[in-house]
C-alpha cells in the first residue's frame, strides 16, 4: 500500500461524508450547527477531536522533546484542564440558554454594539488556529514524501474548504469520529513500538532524565510560569470552535456531560505522545526537535505499511481540526455580522437558505486568510499560543462575569474588551513583559469590575 493511496483514500473518505452530510442540510442551522441534535458520543468525541490536532501530535510532541514536561504545560495538561472549566462554567447554561455562536451571549448580555466587537475580537484568534493546522499539514506531508511544502499548504487549503463548503458541521463530527479513533488507535501502536525499541517499559522510564519530569524551567520567573499556565486553561475558554459543538448537542445536560468525557479522553489519550516524546527524545535517531519529531519517529519505528496508515490519519485529522475553525470563524461572521444586516436591509429574507449559501462563501474567505498566516508562521506551537492569548482575556471576563454576575453592563463590557487587546499588544509586543496574558486579564478584569462598580454607585 503506497503513501500516497492511503493519502487520497482517507480524504476520498472525508469527501464522502462531505457529501453525505450535504444532503442533510436544509439551511443555515443544519449546517452551522448540525440541527442541533448530535448525541453524547459524537459531542465528546468531536470535542476531544477538535482540540486534539497538530498542536498535540506534534507541537507538544517537539516541545516535550526539547523542554520536557515544562513544554506540555499547555498540551495535553492545560487545554484538558479548560475543557473541564467549559463544562463547568460555560456548556450547560449555553445551550440552555438557546445560543447559536459566542456572538448571541454578548448581544443579549450587553447588545450589538459589544456583539460586534467581541465577535471582532475572537475571529482572529480562530484563524491562527487554523493556520497552526494547515503549517502541520506541509510539514507531514513534507516528512513523508517529496512535494513542495508550499504546494503542500495550498492543496491542503482548498481541498479543507471544499468538504467544510460540503459537509457542515454534521460532516465534521462524524469525520472527527472515523479520523480520531483511527488517530488514536496509530500513537498506542507507536507508543508500543517506542517502549520495545528501547528494550521494554523498565528500559524505557530509565531513559527519562529527572529534569525531563519538571513541570517549569530553571531560568523561568513565578509570573512567566503562571502565564504559561493560563494561556491554555483561560485563554481558550470561550474558543467558538468547541463551544460550537456544546450548542449542537440535543439538550444542555448532554453538553455538559461531553465536556467532562471529552476531558477526561483528552488528558489520557494526550499523554500518550507526551510518553513518546520523553522516551524519544533520548533516543538515538538523528531526527532533532522541530515540529516534525512525532512523525519522524513513527516513519523510523513503523513498518511502512503501518506508518503509511499513521500518516493518512494524522493528516485528515489536521484537515478535520481546520474543518471546524473554518465552520467556527464562519458561525460568527454569518450569524452575528451578516444575518442582522441581512435582517435590516430584508424585513423577511428567506434566511435558513440563503444564509447557508452565506456561511460557505464565509468559509471559503476564512480558509483563504488562514492560507496567508500559515505562509508566515514560525511554528505551530506559536500560532496555537497566537490563538489562546490574543485579546481572548477580555473576552473570557466578559463572559465569564456577565454569565454569574448580575452588575456590569455595555460599558464594562467594551472596556474589558479594549483592555484585553490593548493589554496584549503592550504586554507581549512592546514592553516583552515575562506575563502578558496574565497583565491582559488583570486589566480586562479591573476594567469590567472597575466600571460596574463605579456605575452601581451613580445608580
Amino acid at each position: 500500500m503506497s503513501l500516497w493511496f492511503a493519502i487520497i483514500a482517507y480524504l476520498a473518505l472525508q469527501l464522502g461524508i462531505g457529501v453525505w452530510a450535504s444532503r442533510r442540510i436544509h439551511g443555515e442551522a443544519d449546517y452551522l450547527f448540525a440541527g442541533r441534535r448530535l448525541g453524547l458520543l459524537l459531542v465528546t468525541f468531536s470535542l476531544f477531536s477538535t482540540w486534539f490536532g497538530a498542536e498535540t501530535v506534534m507541537g507538544s510532541a517537539a516541545a516535550i522533546a526539547e523542554q520536557g514536561l515544562a513544554g506540555g504545560r499547555a498540551d495535553p495538561f492545560g487545554y484538558a484542564l479548560c475543557l473541564l472549566a467549559m463544562a463547568l462554567l460555560i456548556a450547560y447554561q449555553f445551550r440552555q440558554r438557546g445560543y447559536l455562536t459566542l456572538g448571541d451571549f454578548f448581544r443579549e448580555r450587553y447588545g450589538h454594539n459589544v456583539e460586534v466587537i467581541a465577535v471582532c475580537i475572537a475571529v482572529p484568534a480562530s484563524i491562527a488556529w487554523a493556520a497552526a493546522q494547515l503549517l502541520a499539514f506541509g510539514q507531514v506531508l513534507a516528512v513523508v514524501s517529496d512535494i513542495n511544502f508550499d504546494v503542500a499548504l495550498m492543496s491542503a487549503t482548498g481541498l479543507v474548504i471544499l468538504y467544510t463548503v460540503l459537509g457542515g458541521l454534521l460532516g465534521d463530527v462524524v469525520t472527527d469520529l472515523v479520523q480520531g479513533s483511527i488517530l488514536v488507535v496509530g500513537l498506542v501502536v507507536l507508543l508500543v513500538l517506542t517502549v520495545s525499541n528501547v528494550g521494554g517499559v523498565e528500559a524505557a522510564m530509565g531513559r527519562v532524565e529527572p529534569w525531563q519530569l519538571r513541570f517549569t524551567n530553571p531560568d523561568e520567573g513565578i509570573l512567566a510560569r503562571l502565564d504559561a499556565w493560563l494561556i491554555p486553561i483561560i485563554g481558550s475558554l470561550v474558543a467558538q470552535e468547541t463551544i460550537s459543538r456544546f450548542l449542537g448537542a440535543r439538550n444542555a445536560t448532554i453538553a455538559r456531560r461531553a465536556g467532562f468525557a471529552a476531558a477526561g479522553i483528552y488528558l489520557l489519550v494526550g499523554l500518550v505522545p507526551v510518553s513518546i516524546a520523553l522516551i524519544g527524545a533520548n533516543m538515538d535517531l538523528g531526527i532533532g526537535h522541530r515540529d516534525e519529531f512525532l512523525p519522524l519517529m513513527a516513519k523510523e519505528l513503523m513498518p511502512t505499511a503501518l506508518f503509511v496508515v499513521f500518516a493518512g490519519a494524522l493528516i485528515s485529522a489536521i484537515l478535520s481540526t481546520v474543518d471546524s475553525t473554518l465552520l467556527a470563524i464562519s458561525s460568527l461572521v454569518t450569524h452575528n455580522l451578516i444575518d442582522p444586516i441581512r435582517e435590516r436591509i430584508s424585513p423577511h429574507p428567506d434566511s435558513e437558505r440563503s444564509g447557508a449559501g452565506i456561511a460557505r462563501v464565509v468559509v471559503v474567505i476564512a480558509g483563504i486568510a488562514a492560507y496567508v498566516l500559515a505562509q508566515g508562521g514560525e511554528n505551530i506551537f506559536s500560532l496555537v499560543q497566537m490563538s489562546s492569548s490574543f485579546g481572548t482575556a477580555g473576552l473570557v471576563v466578559t463572559v465569564l462575569l456577565g454569565l454569574w454576575w448580575r452588575r456590569g453592563g455595555p460599558t464594562a463590557a467594551l472596556l474589558a474588551l479594549a483592555a484585553g487587546v490593548v493589554g496584549t499588544i503592550l504586554g507581549e509586543y512592546v514592553f516583552d513583559l515575562d506575563a502578558p496574558f496574565l497583565t491582559s486579564l488583570g486589566a480586562s478584569f479591573v476594567a469590567f469590575v472597575g466600571v460596574a462598580l463605579v456605575r452601581f454607585r451613580l445608580g
